[in-house]
């Protein structure tokens, strides 16, 4: 049988944790975790999911689509409306790189911090 793993949290390299984590609670609607710091913030919804931001010394940005620095994660959301959702985000401080491999299925954004996330439609 093989292994059974439950997914509970992602945590993200930047700069600036509370900036980061300002970005993608408004977003996403998640909580601010109560114990968030400048050193390590994090998200929680009510099922359990967290996202946590930590700072790292000399963080560097992703370069997308080159690999001169790695991406290093990846998210996907779904959304009703790429152009509204894309639209939104771009006022909250997310940034649309120029390569846009299908731009009808789905968009590729970048969050403050740089690193890149997905929106595509429900269904």
């Amino acid at each position: 049988m093989p292994l059974q793993m439950k997914l509970t949290a992602i945590t993200l390299d930047c700069a600036d944790p509370q900036a980061l984590a300002a970005f993608y609670r408004q977003a996403t609607g998640f909580a601010l975790h109560p114990a968030s710091d400048g050193d390590f913030a994090g998200l929680t919804r009510g099922d359990g999911l967290f996202i946590g931001f930590q700072r790292v010394d000399g963080y560097r940005a992703p370069r997308r689509p080159g690999q001169t620095v790695p991406q290093q994660v990846h998210l996907d959301f779904e959304v009703d409306d790429l152009d509204e959702a894309e639209a939104l985000l771009m006022e909250l401080g997310a940034t649309k790189p120029e390569h846009q491999p299908d731009a009808d299925r789905w968009r590729v954004l970048t969050d403050p911090a740089g690193h890149p996330f997905c929106l595509t439609t429900r269904g």
